[in-house]
């Protein structure tokens, strides 16, 4: 076994889809689900126990764990052209807070939790194809701003989604500054005309 790890650069995909890929599949297993569960028994936050598992594989990896965590940290600005990449880390992420909760909530709760997951999982999917109707600039903007929404939120349930009407925001708004949103100016013109008629 080698005692040399990666510490500088950036992960690479194959390294980042591994991390992924081992991530869920670890999480997935019954002993690991008690490992989590313990801790949390033990008054021990679960997000500490599912880092330690993501650390414990960078060290599989050949990788230093605390640069393989800054370096997910860096991910949607680094590959944010890479659509399938960034699809990827938003399922890992949401594997990591399933992880949590099914350890943290009781078991009815957690079903009720599952279920509203896997709806907004539906939503998820239909956003993503309606962002490749578009350019990849775009889509480099729309990600940045699901991004920026998701940090916000610390990755609260519904951070990780944008409506049509919100993606269709940002794209004529980036394309060109003077956008107004259409329906807007229609509503103030027909707010206008009303006040006109009731006023002759």
């Amino acid at each position: 076994m080698t005692s040399v790890t990666q510490s500088t650069g950036m992960l690479t995909r194959e390294q980042l889809f591994h991390l992924f890929d081992r991530f869920i599949f670890l999480t997935s297993k019954p002993d690991v689900k008690k490992r989590v569960a313990e801790a949390v028994q033990d008054k021990q936050e679960a997000v500490a126990v599912t880092t330690a598992i993501q650390e414990e594989i960078f060290l599989e990896m050949g990788v230093d764990p605390r640069f393989g965590i800054s370096c997910l940290g860096k991910l949607s600005t680094v590959y944010e052209n890479d659509l399938d990449l960034v699809i990827q880390f938003y399922k890992f992420l949401s594997k990591e807070e399933v992880a949590c909760d099914e350890a943290e909530l009781g078991e009815e709760e957690f079903a009720e939790k599952m279920l509203n997951q896997q709806k907004l999982q539906e939503q998820q999917l239909e956003m993503l194809k309606y962002m490749r109707k578009f350019h990849l600039e775009d889509q480099s903007a729309i990600l940045e701003k699901l991004h920026q929404q998701i940090r916000n939120g610390t990755y609260e349930s519904g951070t990780s989604m944008l409506s049509a009407e919100q993606i269709d925001e940002i794209v004529p708004r980036k394309a060109s500054p003077q956008y107004t949103p259409r329906f807007s100016y229609l509503s103030d013109q027909h707010r206008t005309t009303n006040k006109k008629n009731l006023n002759t």
